[in-house]
């Protein structure tokens, strides 16, 4: 059975939230994480030192098959920009409450990128423009509001945005986003962008 670890070093200790997330997890140091990490487990890092990255970077080396996430008491994009790029798949809050730190854990199991809804949202509008076509097409199987919602995904709206703007609520816009998730076959926000800049479809055209 797959574990929730957490590295211990220092002042590094998990919160009482991520224990009541996983009332099984287990702190280790460094030696004992290696050692009782199985492929498929969930390792928790702290960005607590000047030297997590290095530490970051080793355990994605020597711990194949595990997910890394990272958690900090400061969270910032540049700071969640450089874990995901030294093989993070996870950065959030260390203080998230217990459903979020569940809700991370769920992502990352199945193979999902997180960075909590601000940070995505800054990376798929970028993602976007970068990626987008110059020539507008016909998107692919979506219906009409579906598309509209593709659309604002890919300018970088977040969910709460996204209903704003087209006057739903944002719990539709959510059911719509799982619509188009399952139609288009991806896991998430940046996915998507990549899936419709894959099939020249990131400038869905305006109804």
């Amino acid at each position: 059975m797959s574990q929730n670890l957490f590295l211990c070093s220092g002042t590094a200790r998990p919160s009482a939230r991520w224990l009541d997330a996983f009332p099984e997890g287990v702190c280790h140091e460094q030696a004992g994480l290696l050692a009782s990490a199985r492929p498929g487990d969930v390792v928790w890092v702290e960005a607590a030192h000047d030297d997590w990255l290095d530490r970051l970077g080793a355990l994605v080396k020597r711990l194949p098959g595990c997910h890394l996430v990272v958690v900090s008491m400061t969270p910032d994009s540049t700071e969640a920009l450089a874990a995901l790029d030294r093989g993070a798949r996870g950065y959030c809050h260390a203080l998230a409450v217990p459903s979020m730190f569940r809700d991370v854990e769920l992502v990352v199991r199945h193979g999902g990128l997180w960075v909590g809804p601000d940070l995505m949202a800054r990376v798929v509008g970028a993602a976007g423009r970068a990626l987008a076509p110059q020539a507008e097409v016909q998107p692919p199987s979506l219906s009409e509001r579906e598309a509209e919602v593709a659309r604002e995904v890919v300018n970088g709206l977040s969910n709460k945005e996204i209903a704003a703007k087209l006057g739903i609520t944002e719990r539709t816009v959510k059911a719509h986003m799982g619509a188009i998730f399952e139609k288009l076959g991806v896991r998430d926000r940046l996915q998507l962008v990549l899936r419709l800049s894959e099939h020249h479809d990131v400038s869905l055209p305006v109804h």
